[in-house]
Formats: structure tokens, C-alpha cells, sequence
């Protein structure tokens, strides 16, 4: 029961995790609703095309709506090429009635990339090039790839190379990491088919280090690291090729890239069978053709038979490999244009019926092999690659030396740099000095001027404060002589609020900060002295909430005010016939701007601020009402167990 229970946490968690996920992706309270996937963020999970294609109908601009689907479209050709196409011209259909040129040239590389997934190539070519003139040059590297693809399917392996290089030099002009990165991988993949696994090797290992210096994980990075794998493999490097293929599934599961999984798992059959590990040859196998069955590639398929059935070919098992190598022959329709892959199926074909002593079809495989071989690896494209090699190599020279000359440059540069900066110094240090002695005359007498206007404000502060003492001190008298308890009660309520204004001068005068006062230590010391004037201290006691804030004379006046009327009005109404009670006193920052200041007590509830009769409140209300207009804040009266007073105003 627990491990049900533990199940189904799982699962909600995961469920919840792909939602939050997902809600990155497209978020229309944002100013850029679509974070571009592979590009602006490979933060997700495989489930990114179903959010993809649930929600990008819901973006209202026009261009990041087509960048949705158009990625939708593109990637979604790693799963289901069907689907992926009809995506593909659905974006079409949109960008031609609106007439936008550019989305429907890329709308057309990714309808290419699609169509020669799909063995149609010549329609993918011609796609292709009718998109390169409506296209940004940002996005020639994504087309050229497929144009190289297509030469490349077609054992055209010089155009292929050719397509790599225009790629490479764009993204060197564009500082574009990724198009540098994808010209490498397609490189290194040619090489890995020229059986130069050294030099496929080094150029994918490159691919790999400018992949990674652009922090994405993508689906070619993912492509390249199995590219990594094969040219090791190759090298006989198993368990370095191990580590790549297992990078390169980690990645492949994590966002559903079907394509190159199967591709993968059709190499891993060839390395299991290298190690004579035919049980986990045969398990790949297995996922290598559920992968190419998922997506509906021919392409895939028919490599994936090819490749199980050199594994039965490795086990002795001759017939169940001729069966198998001749299902993939037959998967391998006319139309299809890989005469490299079609090549080794029949060698391995051959091999298989000489091994099975049927040596007519065996010579007949051999010859067709020959034939398929000499096509694509013939002596002018070896020469080319040969050359490619070479300018590689030369390349490489050359910027090491264009490098160590930039450095001798920069060197000498720097020396001059440095004489003339050395002696700019010097005269700037002499003025500096000059300067110096001057500014520490005028600080001097700055400094006198300031101690002077400091000790000068403080002494006004001092004298405010005891004027305010003096009037304070007068109504005291005029309170002695008058018998009448309201007006009594009228001069001491006059008295507090004297004492509030008269405690922000004596702390001004008092603290380092002549322009500003710290709020709670003002607040409890006012709040105190109102207590101890009403001989309330043995029944009433206070609770604080207050935040250290420094507010300047303008807005403590007021605030001092007010917390004297309502403290003045909780002690006189909240709690009659000598009730014992509590009163909260809050003050603090709702945000940067804003303070909340709040006076609660839990006294018999809500009493009208000094009442004097039935049509009207008092002058205490009024005040209050005046200080929060000169605020311009707002008031908040609850009444229930006691009554709390909420005032919000803004500090400019």
C-alpha cells in the first residue's frame, strides 16, 4: 500500500514538474510570450511538443506565433514525420495570406528537412533553394545543413562538403557557435564515411567543444556526440565510444529526438557485436527498430535490419541473416538515396551467402557493393577530402601563426602603450597634487563651514523643542486653573500633541541625522509618555510591531500625530470601568514606497474619535482626517474584539 501511495506521489509529482516546465515555454503575460526551445532555452522535458501545439495558437504576435509552430513543425519531425509536414504547411498556408516572405522561407527549410526524411529528395532540394532568397542569413546555416544532407543521402560527398564549409564560414562571420558547431559535426560525419576516423574524430570533438561553449542542448548536439561514438568505435575505442552513445541517449530520451535514438542504438548493435556481447547487440537492436518503426523512417529501418543482421552474420546464424539483410534491401525502396548505407548492406549481403555457400548471389552482392563503393568513394572525391584534410591542417597553421603575430603586435603595442600611459601618470600625478593641496584647503574650510551650520541647526531644534516645552509648560498652568473636566481633558489632549512635535526636535538635536529621526524609537518613547499622562501604565500595557525606518521631519510630524490622537482615543473609550487591555502598535514597509502604520486594541469595540454629540465627530477625528489627506494616504477602521485603525501612505 505505502509503495502505491509513494507511486502516485511520483506521478504527481513528474505531472506537475512537466507543467511548471512547460508553462516557461509560452506565457502570454509576458513581453516575449515564446522562449524559442534549443535557442533561448532547453529547459524542459519531452513533453514540450504537446505544449507547443496546444498553446501557440494562443500567442497574439504574429512572429513569435510562427516561431512556435515552425519549431513545432521542425522538431516535431524527430517523432512523427506526418504530423511534422502537416504542421509544416498549416505555417505555410498562415504566412502566405499574410504574406509574409521571410516565415515562408523558413516555414520552406523546415518542409525540406522534413521531405528528405522522407526520401524525397529532389523535392526537398528544390524546396530549399526556392527559400534561399527569402530567407535572413542567420538562417542559411540551418539550410544549407539540409542541402548538404541531400547531396550527402545522394553519395554526392564533395557538395555535402562544400555545403559544410558555406555553413562553417557563415557562422564565423555571424560569431553563430551553433552553425560553427553543426558545420563541424557534418564534417566529421563525411570523414567517419572516407574511414578517416582520426581526422572525423578530431572535427567532432570540436563540434562537441562548440557546442558546449553555447550552454544548449539540442538535437545536434545530441547527433554530434553520437557522431563521437562511431568515429571511436571505429578506432576500436569501445568503452570511450560507450560513454558517448550513453550521453548521447541520456539526451535523446530526455526530449524525445526518436531519430537519434534509432541512430544510436544502430551503432551500439555494431559495437555489442564488436565485443562479441551479442545478448545486448540484439536488445539494441530491438529499441534501434521500435525507434524507426515510432517515427516511420525508411531510412532508419532499413539500417537498423542491416545492422541486426551483420549481428546474425557475427553468430554464425546465415540464413536468419540473409532473411534479415534482405528485409532491409526491401525497405530500401528505389527512391532510396543513401548509396553509402546501401553499400554496406551489400557487402554484408555477400558475405552472408558466400558464408552459406550460395556463392552466385554472393558474387552478384559483391559486384552491386563495388559498384555503390566506387560511386561514392571514388578516387576524385578521396582526392577532394584529401584537400579538405590538407586546408584543414593549413588552416590550423595559419592561425597559429596569424595568432603568434597578433601577439607580437599586441606585445609592441602594449610597450608603447604602457611609455606613454607611464608618462600621462606622471603629469596627471602632478596635477593631482596640485589639485590635492587646493581641495584640502577648501575642505578645511568646508568642514568648519559644516560643523558651524550643523551646530547651528541643532540649536534651533533645541530651542523648537523647548518653546514647544514652554507652551506645553503654559497649558499646564491654564489646565491648573480651569475646574471644567472636558476642557481639562481638551488641554491635556493639546499637551500630547505639543509633546509628539516637541520629541521629534529633541531627538533631531539629540542624534547624528539632523534631517531624519528612527521611527520605533520615537514611537515607543511617544506611546509611553502618553501612557504614563493618563495613569494607565498599571492597566494597559503595549505590544510592538515596528520596523527600523528613518523618515524625515515632514512625515514624522504627522505620523507622531496621529499615533497620539488614536493612542489618546484607545486609552480614553477602549476600556471603561478600569479594563484591563492591550494595545498593538504597527508600523512597517508594505513595499519600498509604502508604510503601513496600524493602531489595534482589544477594548469593547469601535468608539468614535472624541465625540462631543450626536452630529458629528470631534477635532480629533478631523485632525486625523487632515493628516492622512497631507499624507495622501488612506484609513481603514475594524471593529470586532476591540478596534484596529489601519492607515497606508506613500513615503516620497
Amino acid at each position: 500500500m505505502q509503495s502505491f501511495k509513494n507511486l502516485l506521489l511520483l506521478i504527481g509529482l513528474v505531472f506537475v514538474t512537466n507543467v511548471l516546465r512547460s508553462q516557461k515555454l509560452i506565457d502570454n503575460d509576458r513581453a516575449i510570450p515564446y522562449q524559442r526551445v534549443f535557442i533561448e532555452t532547453d529547459d524542459f522535458d519531452s513533453g514540450y511538443l504537446d505544449e507547443l501545439e496546444a498553446k501557440y495558437k494562443t500567442i497574439k504576435i504574429d512572429s513569435f506565433r510562427y516561431a512556435a509552430l515552425n519549431d513545432l513543425a521542425y522538431y516535431m519531425h524527430t517523432r512523427d514525420l506526418k504530423r511534422s509536414l502537416e504542421l509544416t504547411r498549416e505555417g505555410l498556408e498562415l504566412v502566405r495570406a499574410d504574406g509574409n516572405e521571410l516565415w515562408e522561407g523558413r516555414f520552406q527549410i523546415t518542409e525540406g528537412a522534413i521531405l528528405l526524411r522522407m526520401e524525397k529528395l529532389d523535392t526537398a532540394r528544390q524546396i530549399l533553394l526556392d527559400a534561399e532568397p527569402k530567407v535572413k542569413k542567420q538562417d542559411l546555416p540551418l539550410l544549407y545543413t539540409q542541402l548538404g544532407y541531400i547531396y550527402e543521402r545522394e553519395g554526392n560527398i564533395l557538395m555535402a562538403a562544400d555545403f559544410a564549409f558555406k555553413c562553417k564560414n557563415i557562422g564565423t562571420d555571424l560569431n553563430d557557435n551553433k552553425a560553427i558547431a553543426q558545420a563541424y559535426s557534418d564534417l566529421s560525419n563525411l570523414y567517419w564515411k572516407f574511414s578517416d576516423f582520426e581526422k572525423g574524430l578530431e572535427l567532432s570533438l570540436t563540434s562537441v567543444s562548440y557546442f558546449e561553449e553555447r550552454n544548449l542542448k539540442d538535437m545536434d548536439y545530441d547527433f554530434v556526440l553520437y557522431v563521437v561514438g562511431n568515429n571511436l568505435m571505429n578506432l576500436q575505442k569501445y568503452e570511450e565510444a560507450l560513454f558517448y552513445f550513453k550521453r548521447a541517449i541520456d539526451m535523446g530520451e530526455q526530449y524525445g529526438f526518436y531519430n537519434n535514438l534509432s541512430d544510436i542504438y544502430i551503432s551500439l548493435v555494431d559495437l555489442y557485436t564488436e565485443l562479441n556481447q551479442f545478448e545486448l547487440a540484439e536488445n539494441a537492436g530491438e529499441q534501434a527498430v521500435k525507434y524507426a518503426n515510432l517515427i516511420d523512417n525508411d531510412f532508419l529501418l532499413m539500417r537498423s535490419w542491416s545492422s541486426i543482421g551483420r549481428l546474425k552474420l557475427f553468430q554464425g546464424k546465415y540464413q536468419e541473416s540473409i532473411e534479415l539483410l534482405n528485409l532491409s534491401k526491401e525497405v530500401a525502396t528505389p527512391e532510396f538515396g543513401d548509396k553509402f548505407f546501401l553499400s554496406q548492406l551489400y557487402r554484408r549481403l555477400g558475405r552472408a551467402y558466400h558464408e552459406s555457400h550460395n556463392y552466385q548471389n554472393s558474387i552478384n552482392a559483391f559486384e552491386v557493393y563495388d559498384s555503390l563503393k566506387k560511386e561514392v568513394l571514388n578516387d576524385h572525391a578521396k582526392k577532394r577530402m584529401s584537400l579538405l584534410k590538407y586546408e584543414f591542417d593549413l588552416e590550423d597553421k595559419e592561425s597559429m601563426i596569424l595568432g603568434m603575430e597578433e601577439r607580437i603586435k599586441k606585445q609592441r603595442s602594449t610597450q608603447s602603450l604602457i611609455i606613454i600611459i607611464a608618462g600621462l601618470l606622471l603629469i596627471l600625478l602632478l596635477v593631482l597634487y596640485v589639485t590635492y593641496q587646493n581641495n584640502k584647503k577648501k575642505n578645511i574650510l568646508l568642514e568648519n563651514q559644516n560643523e558651524e551650520k550643523e551646530f547651528l541647526l541643532k540649536e534651533i531644534h533645541h530651542r523648537v523643542k523647548n518653546n514647544l516645552g514652554i507652551v506645553s509648560s503654559l497649558l499646564e498652568l491654564q489646565a491648573d486653573k480651569i475646574k471644567d473636566q472636558k476642557i481639562i481633558s481638551a488641554i491635556e489632549e493639546s499637551r500630547n500633541r505639543v509633546y509628539s512635535m516637541s520629541m521629534i526636535h529633541q531627538k533631531l538635536y539629540q542624534g547624528t541625522n539632523l534631517s531624519s529621526i528612527g521611527m520605533k524609537e520615537y514611537l515607543i518613547d511617544l506611546s509611553r509618555h502618553i501612557l504614563d499622562s493618563y495613569g494607565s501604565d498599571d492597566r494597559v500595557e503595549y505590544t510592538y510591531e515596528l520596523e527600523e525606518m528613518n523618515l524625515d521631519v515632514d512625515a514624522a510630524i504627522p505620523i507622531g500625530l496621529i499615533v497620539n490622537e488614536l493612542l489618546t482615543n484607545s486609552l480614553k473609550h477602549a476600556f471603561p470601568e478600569d479594563r484591563k487591555g492591550v494595545i498593538h502598535i504597527t508600523c512597517r514597509h508594505l513595499n519600498k514606497d509604502r508604510i503601513l502604520l496600524e493602531v489595534a486594541d482589544n477594548g469593547i469595540g469601535l468608539i468614535e474619535f472624541d465625540k462631543e454629540d450626536d452630529e458629528g465627530s470631534g477635532f480629533g477625528t478631523q485632525l486625523i482626517d487632515l493628516l492622512i489627506h497631507q499624507l495622501d494616504g488612506s484609513i481603514m477602521t475594524m471593529s470586532g474584539e476591540g478596534t484596529k485603525i489601519r492607515m497606508e501612505f506613500d513615503i516620497d
